[in-house]
Protein backbone atom coordinates (compact mmCIF):
# COMPACT_ATOMS: atom_id res chain seq x y z
CA UNK A 1 0.00 0.00 0.00
CA UNK A 2 3.12 2.66 0.39
CA UNK A 3 2.27 5.25 -2.44
CA UNK A 4 5.40 7.93 -3.23
CA UNK A 5 4.19 11.47 -3.82
CA UNK A 6 2.16 11.73 -6.80
CA UNK A 7 4.25 13.46 -9.86
CA UNK A 8 2.33 16.98 -10.13
CA UNK A 9 3.82 17.41 -13.59
CA UNK A 10 1.62 14.18 -14.79
CA UNK A 11 -1.81 15.05 -12.97
CA UNK A 12 -4.50 12.56 -13.30
CA UNK A 13 -7.27 12.70 -15.29
CA UNK A 14 -10.58 13.42 -13.74
CA UNK A 15 -12.10 11.80 -16.60
CA UNK A 16 -10.91 8.29 -15.61
CA UNK A 17 -13.73 5.94 -14.24
CA UNK A 18 -11.90 5.71 -10.79
CA UNK A 19 -10.61 9.18 -9.95
CA UNK A 20 -13.30 11.21 -8.48
CA UNK A 21 -12.74 15.42 -7.85
CA UNK A 22 -12.99 16.47 -4.45
CA UNK A 23 -12.65 20.67 -4.43
CA UNK A 24 -16.64 21.00 -3.94
CA UNK A 25 -16.05 18.94 -0.72
CA UNK A 26 -15.96 21.70 2.07
CA UNK A 27 -14.71 20.94 5.31
CA UNK A 28 -17.24 18.54 7.08
CA UNK A 29 -18.73 18.19 3.54
CA UNK A 30 -20.11 14.93 2.64
CA UNK A 31 -21.36 13.33 -1.12
CA UNK A 32 -22.39 10.49 -2.35
CA UNK A 33 -21.18 9.23 -5.51
CA UNK A 34 -22.67 5.47 -7.46
CA UNK A 35 -20.65 4.61 -10.46
CA UNK A 36 -19.99 1.64 -13.19
CA UNK A 37 -16.80 1.03 -14.04
CA UNK A 38 -15.42 -1.27 -16.31
CA UNK A 39 -12.57 -3.14 -13.88
CA UNK A 40 -8.88 -3.03 -14.78
CA UNK A 41 -6.53 -5.85 -15.57
CA UNK A 42 -4.80 -8.37 -13.65
CA UNK A 43 -7.83 -7.54 -10.33
CA UNK A 44 -7.54 -11.02 -8.69
CA UNK A 45 -5.28 -13.60 -6.75
CA UNK A 46 -4.21 -17.25 -7.39
CA UNK A 47 -7.35 -19.21 -8.77
CA UNK A 48 -9.89 -15.92 -9.12
CA UNK A 49 -9.63 -13.17 -10.21
CA UNK A 50 -12.44 -10.09 -11.74
CA UNK A 51 -12.52 -10.54 -15.41
CA UNK A 52 -10.91 -7.05 -17.28
CA UNK A 53 -13.73 -4.93 -18.26
CA UNK A 54 -16.19 -6.27 -16.14
CA UNK A 55 -18.56 -4.25 -14.72
CA UNK A 56 -17.79 -3.05 -10.60
CA UNK A 57 -20.63 -1.34 -9.39
CA UNK A 58 -19.48 1.38 -6.91
CA UNK A 59 -21.08 3.27 -3.96
CA UNK A 60 -18.68 5.75 -2.60
CA UNK A 61 -19.28 8.15 0.35
CA UNK A 62 -16.45 11.03 0.24
CA UNK A 63 -16.13 13.18 3.54
CA UNK A 64 -13.85 15.99 3.85
CA UNK A 65 -11.93 15.87 7.31
CA UNK A 66 -8.61 17.83 8.18
CA UNK A 67 -6.48 15.53 7.36
CA UNK A 68 -8.06 15.00 3.81
CA UNK A 69 -10.87 12.94 2.42
CA UNK A 70 -12.21 10.24 3.57
CA UNK A 71 -13.38 7.39 1.20
CA UNK A 72 -15.86 5.15 2.15
CA UNK A 73 -17.34 2.57 -0.53
CA UNK A 74 -18.69 -0.45 -1.44
CA UNK A 75 -18.05 -2.47 -4.53
CA UNK A 76 -19.91 -5.37 -6.58
CA UNK A 77 -17.85 -7.71 -8.21
CA UNK A 78 -18.38 -10.29 -10.82
CA UNK A 79 -15.68 -13.11 -10.00
CA UNK A 80 -13.91 -15.92 -12.02
CA UNK A 81 -12.24 -18.57 -11.04
CA UNK A 82 -11.32 -22.09 -10.80
CA UNK A 83 -12.64 -24.43 -8.04
CA UNK A 84 -9.99 -25.52 -6.06
CA UNK A 85 -11.22 -28.90 -5.41
CA UNK A 86 -12.30 -30.07 -8.58
CA UNK A 87 -10.94 -27.56 -10.89
CA UNK A 88 -14.19 -26.72 -12.87
CA UNK A 89 -14.27 -23.29 -13.82
CA UNK A 90 -16.95 -21.08 -11.91
CA UNK A 91 -18.82 -17.78 -11.79
CA UNK A 92 -19.91 -15.93 -8.62
CA UNK A 93 -19.95 -12.04 -7.46
CA UNK A 94 -18.53 -10.68 -4.24
CA UNK A 95 -19.27 -7.02 -1.80
CA UNK A 96 -16.31 -5.59 -0.66
CA UNK A 97 -16.77 -2.92 1.90
CA UNK A 98 -13.63 -0.35 2.30
CA UNK A 99 -12.73 2.62 4.24
CA UNK A 100 -9.31 4.95 3.80
CA UNK A 101 -8.47 8.07 4.40
CA UNK A 102 -6.56 9.86 1.59
CA UNK A 103 -4.42 12.76 2.34
CA UNK A 104 -2.49 15.70 0.95
CA UNK A 105 0.97 15.03 2.73
CA UNK A 106 2.70 11.62 2.70
CA UNK A 107 4.59 11.76 6.31
CA UNK A 108 6.29 9.02 7.94
CA UNK A 109 3.43 8.31 10.52
CA UNK A 110 1.39 6.90 7.52
CA UNK A 111 4.16 5.31 5.50
CA UNK A 112 0.96 2.65 4.08
CA UNK A 113 -1.79 5.63 3.33
CA UNK A 114 -2.99 6.82 -0.17
CA UNK A 115 -2.45 10.30 -1.61
CA UNK A 116 -5.14 13.22 -3.37
CA UNK A 117 -3.51 14.43 -5.96
CA UNK A 118 -3.92 17.93 -5.45
CA UNK A 119 -8.20 17.61 -5.58
CA UNK A 120 -8.44 14.42 -7.21
CA UNK A 121 -8.87 11.16 -5.81
CA UNK A 122 -7.50 8.05 -7.52
CA UNK A 123 -9.29 5.28 -5.99
CA UNK A 124 -8.40 2.03 -7.83
CA UNK A 125 -5.57 1.22 -5.74
CA UNK A 126 -7.20 1.18 -2.64
CA UNK A 127 -10.00 -0.33 -4.16
CA UNK A 128 -7.35 -2.63 -5.87
CA UNK A 129 -6.25 -3.76 -2.16
CA UNK A 130 -9.65 -4.19 -0.44
CA UNK A 131 -10.97 -6.32 -3.30
CA UNK A 132 -8.07 -8.55 -3.70
CA UNK A 133 -7.80 -9.42 0.41
CA UNK A 134 -11.38 -10.53 0.56
CA UNK A 135 -11.07 -13.14 -2.52
CA UNK A 136 -10.95 -16.73 -1.29
CA UNK A 137 -7.22 -18.12 -1.48
CA UNK A 138 -9.16 -21.80 -1.75
CA UNK A 139 -12.28 -20.57 -3.87
CA UNK A 140 -15.37 -23.60 -4.60
CA UNK A 141 -17.65 -24.05 -6.86
CA UNK A 142 -20.18 -24.91 -4.29
CA UNK A 143 -19.56 -25.26 -0.85
CA UNK A 144 -20.12 -29.23 -0.94
CA UNK A 145 -17.89 -30.09 -3.93
CA UNK A 146 -16.35 -33.49 -3.29
CA UNK A 147 -13.40 -32.70 -5.66
CA UNK A 148 -11.58 -35.24 -7.54
CA UNK A 149 -10.88 -38.86 -7.59
CA UNK A 150 -7.37 -39.22 -6.14
CA UNK A 151 -7.06 -43.03 -8.01
CA UNK A 152 -8.38 -41.73 -11.66
CA UNK A 153 -8.93 -38.46 -11.49
CA UNK A 154 -12.70 -38.27 -12.62
CA UNK A 155 -14.90 -35.08 -10.85
CA UNK A 156 -16.73 -37.26 -8.31
CA UNK A 157 -20.04 -34.99 -8.50
CA UNK A 158 -20.11 -36.45 -12.17
CA UNK A 159 -19.18 -40.06 -10.75
CA UNK A 160 -21.87 -40.46 -8.47
CA UNK A 161 -21.81 -42.25 -5.10
CA UNK A 162 -21.32 -45.37 -6.67
CA UNK A 163 -17.69 -44.53 -8.12
CA UNK A 164 -14.94 -47.10 -6.52
CA UNK A 165 -11.88 -48.53 -7.70
CA UNK A 166 -10.82 -51.64 -7.44
CA UNK A 167 -8.19 -52.64 -4.23
CA UNK A 168 -9.85 -49.44 -2.77
CA UNK A 169 -9.32 -49.88 0.81
CA UNK A 170 -6.40 -51.75 1.21
CA UNK A 171 -3.54 -49.38 2.18
CA UNK A 172 -0.56 -50.01 0.17
CA UNK A 173 2.85 -48.19 -0.13
CA UNK A 174 3.64 -46.36 -3.39
CA UNK A 175 5.86 -49.53 -4.17
CA UNK A 176 2.73 -52.43 -3.94
CA UNK A 177 3.36 -53.78 -0.82
CA UNK A 178 0.74 -53.64 2.35
CA UNK A 179 0.96 -50.74 4.55
CA UNK A 180 2.71 -51.16 7.81
CA UNK A 181 1.13 -51.28 10.66
CA UNK A 182 1.01 -47.75 12.81
CA UNK A 183 1.34 -48.00 16.96
CA UNK A 184 -1.85 -46.19 18.32
CA UNK A 185 -0.94 -44.24 21.39
CA UNK A 186 -2.86 -44.27 24.49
Amino acid sequence: MPHAKPNHSKRLDPRLPFVFDTRTLGLADVRSVSRTAAAPASLGAGLVSVPEGADLELEVRLERVTDGVLVTGVVRAPLVGECARCLDVFTSATEVCFTELFTHDADDEDADGYLLDGDLLDLEPALRDALVLELPLAPLCAEDCPGLCSECGVRLADAGTGHAHAGAGTDQTPGGSPAPETRKER
